[in-house]
């Protein structure tokens, strides 16, 4: 299905994309109006509140809302609850990078929301030229998500320590080649799915990193909140970390990370570089990596995501003799990725997302009592 025919959603018959940007800042709605219409197969519609953009929508219903979370009349967490409860429309968050934005985006994605992205940097060329891809591949991304029931995160204070909880009960398991590490790609609808993945692993699972496509800052907010309601241990990525069993490493916003051989383990390199594939954390360039410092030690996921980011590293990773494993369609939010790996050849499993950690944990030797083989 082509983009534009995609883009025919909500019952219209339109041919166009229809997008409401919503955000108190004139600027900041002139600028988004100005990158969205360089494709002339979007509609642009603007409002400076919640309100007035309530009122255009009764006009004509958008096929996707861009919103700001800090607004006069009614905030934006508001603003996507009523409308996910009235007329659910895909929504993405553009937020700011600091203060209480981080924690206002996640919780707009616990409520419905399908993606997250940074306001442009106005008067920054280089950024701005960057802001552009990112918000229109997100903006068609969010066009085909498949809005659904999102499994909202836990809010956990503070982790219970392994005194207060006994860990999970593992074993090894003797058949099949013992892989030491899983690395994993993810985009719209990502944040849901790592959180299924994630929670199902226990204290003994191997080494995980992750590429989520999400902006500078709000990487880290996600993987404090992660590390919240999972046995194992979640940080960011921070330049030198040793890959260690029981903690999975998320990529820093704005940075790519990849991995490299130090004796018979792994570590990670946070580093600067051009967008790959469209993205900075780019999944390519952690899966491509993973192949030379892993090859069959490794175990790749690609989940639900827009674009092909992913798929070529994928690849390589299964050359190199990795096990693969792709989200199936029926559990993706957008199925782009996962469908660009298997077009490829890269991917080994197909799997829906609750039976992928059970898949990688047999992978690396390790499972739990209670779950099934699958």
């Amino acid at each position: 299905m082509t983009r534009t025919s995609q883009a025919v959603t909500n019952g219209s018959n339109r041919d166009y994309l229809h997008v409401l940007v919503v955000d108190d800042s004139a600027t900041v709605r002139q600028v988004m109006h100005a990158i969205l219409t360089t494709d002339l197969r979007i509609k642009v519609t603007v409002a400076p509140d919640p309100l007035i953009a309530f009122t255009k929508m009764a006009k004509e219903l958008p096929d996707v809302v861009v919103t700001d979370l800090e607004m006069p009349h009614m905030d934006g967490l508001s603003f996507v609850r009523k409308i996910m409860a009235e007329s659910p429309l895909p929504i993405v968050v553009c937020s700011g990078l600091a203060g209480s934005g981080t924690e206002l985006a996640l919780r707009a994605l616990e409520e419905g929301a399908v993606e997250v992205i940074s306001k442009p940097k106005l008067g920054v060329r280089e950024f701005l030229h960057e802001s552009a891809v990112r918000l229109l591949d997100t903006v068609w991304g969010a066009a085909q998500a498949r809005l659904q029931v999102r499994s909202h995160l836990p809010v956990v204070p503070t982790k219970l320590t392994a005194d207060a909880v006994p860990p999970p009960t593992v074993r090894r398991m003797a058949a099949g080649p013992r892989r030491s590490l899983v690395v994993v790609g993810a985009s719209t609808g990502g944040t849901d799915a790592l959180w299924t993945f994630l929670t199902a692993m226990p204290a003994g699972c191997a080494p995980i990193v992750v590429v989520q496509h999400m902006p500078e800052g709000f990487t880290r907010a996600f993987a404090q909140r992660l590390n919240n309601t999972c046995e194992i241990n979640v940080k960011e990525a921070q330049d030198g970390d040793t890959l260690q069993p029981g903690q999975a490493l998320i990529a820093p916003g704005n940075f790519h990370t990849i991995l490299e051989r130090k004796g018979a383990g792994c570590y990670v390199r946070v580093i600067d570089g051009p967008l790959v594939s469209r993205h900075r954390p780019s999944v390519d360039v952690l899966f491509t990596s993973a192949a030379a410092a892993a090859g069959p030690a490794a175990v790749g996921v690609i989940m639900t995501g827009m674009g092909n980011d992913g798929a070529e590293g994928l690849k390589e990773m299964k050359d190199t003799g990795a096990a693969t494993i792709a989200q199936d369609e029926a559990s993706c939010v957008v199925f782009g990725m996962p469908r660009e790996a298997i077009a490829k050849g890269a991917v080994d499993f197909v799997l829906p997302l609750q039976r992928i950690a059970g898949r990688a944990l047999e992978l690396t030797g390790t499972t739990l009592h209670s779950e099934q083989s699958t």
